[in-house]
């Protein structure tokens, strides 16, 4: 039977609950265990599709096409844990499945309540994701902190389910804040004794409490929570800020975290080492022998969560050409008030991800123009490869005023295009092309160069595709189709001909990217910036 670990939270939120998950997730791998990390998120929306960027951040998209809390990009990138739609479990989503059996009759004759019909949902949900899986351990993260009421219900049912399992097969760990305050020079540990207490009033004990903090804990610290907290002062495991998350893993083994849990769950598995990911991840990322400055051009781009994947698959091309990533971060609203030159003229690449709305398109339009007029190399992804076909219609093909039917539904030249299925759906949520399909690469292109093969498997979040009435009159101009959805005949992959490195792709790759493995696209792009900047 597969070992459980459930991961909640208190004090604050954004204390790297998800970084921790996926950290045990990375410990446990080196000792040969096959993971699986779920999100349990308590807001009543049936996943994050429709939210918007400022509120939630990235939505992440799995291979079978859901779309999903950012956290599951963690998971994925320190682990090697395929995850799925049955991941990331929402409120919205327990609901919605026992108000559809309600009204089938699943339940008849009974009054159904939160206890135990909500709660037993939650717990056949989190089940079947290690039964389907087939795991060694499951890391089960609880979104929000304790004492939210939303929460509540995904509280019991681990509670429920850590009695079931029974001590060998349950761990309970509290992730906390233990603030510094610099006024008194001294850190305070009231705050995670209450949050403590409160986890303990609804039944949860902790086993380890996981404290982060700016400076590391004392030994008098670690006692002193521990008593207070009725756990092990070994238990009291250190998570000090880190110059970057990849550090994490390592930085908890050093705790004794991996032997901590093998103890606790029982597990009989060899010490299991992270050699290769400090030699290859860590020591590139202290250490690089080169340095570049790529701009992201975005319209989210107050939001740091916005573009989650995006920047860490920099970080991974950039690690792949042991290079250290210098990151500019441009609003392409600013590029429509003042011009592209203010804020991109010295960088050596520029990356326009997705989005969706007409704010800061004629800025992300502009940026496209400035890389391909100054052979700057250029990324596109999904909306980022629409604006750059804007762009070329406009300013090669002489298409005056080209644009996406999404931003003017009478354009004289809709190079940009709803997808044929998409013109009958009305919902919003999970209706847009979403998960893998596959593309074919065209050889003898900068593609193939990157991918070194014909075909290929990428994600998609989009209801906007490029219009294949102007395939002919820009292919003419110098833009080669380099990847084609075969089933439909849909252009996947754009570059352009006697340019440096100018590729922008539907798909988005930054799903599929990992520091060990970084995304072929993005190490050639960095690599394609190195050249400019030599």
């Amino acid at each position: 039977m597969s070992k459980f670990i459930f991961v909640t939270g208190g004090v604050v939120s954004s204390l790297g609950k998800g970084i921790t998950a996926s950290s045990i997730g990375k410990l446990l791998e080196a000792k040969g265990l096959l993971v699986t990390l779920i999100k349990c998120d308590p807001y009543i929306n049936v996943d994050p599709g429709t939210m918007n960027p400022y509120q939630h951040g990235e939505v992440y998209v799995t291979e079978d096409g859901a779309e999903t809390d950012l956290d599951l990009g963690h998971y994925e990138r320190f682990t090697n844990a395929k995850v799925t739609k049955d991941n990331n479990i929402t409120t919205g989503k327990i609901y919605y499945s026992v108000i559809s059996k309600e009204r089938k009759g699943d339940y008849l004759g009974k009054t159904v309540q939160i206890i135990p019909h909500i709660t037993d949902e939650i717990k056949h949900h989190i089940k079947k994701v290690a039964s389907d899986q087939k795991v060694d351990a499951v890391i089960v993260e609880i979104g929000g902190t304790v004492g939210d009421i939303e929460s509540l219900p995904f509280l019991e049912a681990i509670r429920q389910l850590r009695l079931e399992l029974g001590r060998d097969y349950a761990v309970n760990i509290h992730v906390t804040l233990v603030p510094f305050i610099k006024s008194a020079g001294e850190i305070k540990t009231k705050p995670t004794q209450h949050s403590v207490a409160a986890l303990r009033q609804i039944g949860i004990m902790p086993d380890i409490i996981v404290c982060r903090t700016e400076k590391a804990l004392s030994k008098d610290a670690k006692e002193k929570i521990a008593l207070f907290c009725n756990v092990e002062p070994n238990c009291v495991i250190n998570a000090v800020d880190a110059k970057t998350i990849y550090e994490v893993p390592v930085n908890f083994k050093k705790e004794g975290l991996d032997l901590l849990l093998t103890r606790l769950l029982n597990i009989k598995h060899p010490d299991g080492n992270l050699s290769d990911w400090e030699h290859n991840v860590l020591k590139r990322i202290k250490s690089p022998a080169h340095s570049v400055e790529i701009a992201v051009v975005g319209k989210y781009i107050a939001l740091q969560d916005a573009y989650k994947s995006i920047y860490e698959a920099l970080t991974h091309g950039a690690l792949g050409n042991n290079t250290r990533l210098i990151l500019k971060k441009v609003d392409s609203e600013d590029i429509e008030e003042d011009g592209a030159e203010k804020y991109l003229n010295g960088v050596k690449g520029i990356l326009v991800p997705g989005g969706f709305g007409h704010r800061g398109i004629e800025g992300k339009i502009n940026a496209a123009k400035f890389a391909r007029e100054n052979s700057i190399p250029y990324f596109g992804i999904c909306l980022g490869m629409q604006i750059a076909v804007i762009e070329f219609a406009r300013n090669v093909c002489g298409l005056k005023n080209a644009n996406s039917t999404e931003f003017d539904k009478d354009t004289k030249y809709p190079v940009v295009a709803l997808l044929d299925e998409q013109k009958k759906i009305q919902d919003k949520g999970a209706t847009m092309r979403l998960g893998a399909y596959e593309c074919r690469i065209k050889k003898g292109t900068k593609t193939y160069e990157a991918y070194q093969k014909e075909k290929i498997s990428e994600r998609h979040r989009h209801r906007y595709e490029f219009n294949n009435n102007y395939r002919e009159v820009m292919q003419k101009k110098g833009i080669i189709f380099s990847g084609i959805y075969p089933k439909k005949d849909l252009v996947e992959i754009i570059e352009l001909n006697c340019h440096p490195w100018f590729i922008a792709c539907q798909f988005h790759p930054e799903f599929q990217s990992k520091p060990e493995k970084p995304h072929p696209l993005f190490k050639n792009f960095v690599k394609a910036a190195l050249s400019i900047s030599k």
